[in-house]
């Protein structure tokens, strides 16, 4: 079975022109007016290793915000602060076949979330990361990220202000919701801190050796916590479309609706994807397009025999 390890560049480049034909057909997310100008051609790999060497390709110098492929280390941080028993009395792990910011079916669950992979899930971990606000729990989050990552997040000031200036009503009625249903202790701040970290940008360097932790063991995050985010990745990191992408490609992936894809290959790599056009779901057509490519023809599936 060859191995993620035996990638070349030219290969990736083969792969990323390939993906970049369905890519043509999705659409650059249009809500946000910052992400609404990226350049639809953009489109960047780059796979970290074991051993800490990595392979990249394409555009990799973009810088983009990670939005939504922030939420499994936002998830693994309260794991790390306050542990598993705690942190799933505030959300569930079971997947959803709403869309990611569906208040209805938050609604019909009694304002329990869903998963943390969703809005209504991840506004509840922002709610309870560890800071006296907003701005101090995003900066403890980015450090802590970038220290045991050896990554170099910053927080996008510029996309933040598009987001506020945008206003998701959505949002705030889920916000407002999980608070009335004893889930969310302070709304405001709640929602600003999902807002700030989901704003955390970098390079697809940085999102690989995000990954990196998830990929591998380390005695800097507990083993258990990352077969939980994994495992929830698997099941909802793509929301309603997670079944699917689990049945295709078999590894545990989270988008962001920036573009960005992360997809864990555990023991082996993790590989990190930008490119803007989406699908009518949220996730990014060109990247997965990308990784399914590459988990066939290398066996890269968990399930692989």
């Amino acid at each position: 079975m060859r191995k993620l390890e035996t990638l070349t560049t030219s290969e990736l480049l083969t792969w990323i022109q390939q993906a970049k034909i369905p890519a043509s057909q999705g659409q650059v997310a249009e809500r946000i007016p910052s992400l609404a100008v990226a350049n639809s051609s953009w489109f960047a790999v780059q796979i970290c290793y074991p051993s800490g060497e990595s392979i990249g390709a394409g555009d990799t110098a973009c810088v983009f915000p990670f939005m939504s492929a922030i939420k499994p280390f936002s998830l693994l941080y309260l794991l790390e602060d306050l542990g598993v028993e705690k942190v799933f009395r505030w959300v569930g792990v079971e997947p959803s076949l709403d869309a990611f910011n569906s208040i209805e079916q938050l609604v019909a669950d009694g304002g329990y979330p869903r998963n943390p992979m969703i809005n209504s899930g991840a506004i509840t971990i922002a709610d309870k990361l560890p800071g006296n606000n907003a701005s101090d729990r995003t900066q403890k989050f980015c450090q802590w990220l970038n220290q045991i990552a050896g990554c170099q997040l910053k927080l996008d000031e510029v996309t933040l202000a598009s987001v506020r200036s945008a206003g998701s009503q959505t949002n705030r009625d889920i916000t407002h919701y999980l608070a009335e249903a004893g889930y969310v202790n302070n709304p405001v701040i709640a929602l600003d801190t999902y807002e700030q970290i989901c704003c955390l940008s970098g390079t697809v360097t940085d999102l690989a050796y995000l990954g990196k932790i998830l990929a591998f063991a380390s005695e800097l995050v507990s083993s258990k916590h990352r077969q939980i985010v994994n495992a929830l990745m698997l099941t909802c990191g793509l929301y309603e479309a997670s079944f699917q992408y689990a049945v295709q490609i078999g590894l545990p992936m989270k988008s962001g609706i920036s573009g960005t894809l992360l997809a864990i290959v555990p023991g082996e790599g993790a590989i990190a994807c930008y490119s803007p056009p989406l699908d009518p779901v949220g996730n990014p057509v060109g990247a997965i397009a990308f990784v399914e490519a590459l988990s066939q023809h290398l066996q890269l599936s968990i399930f692989a025999g």
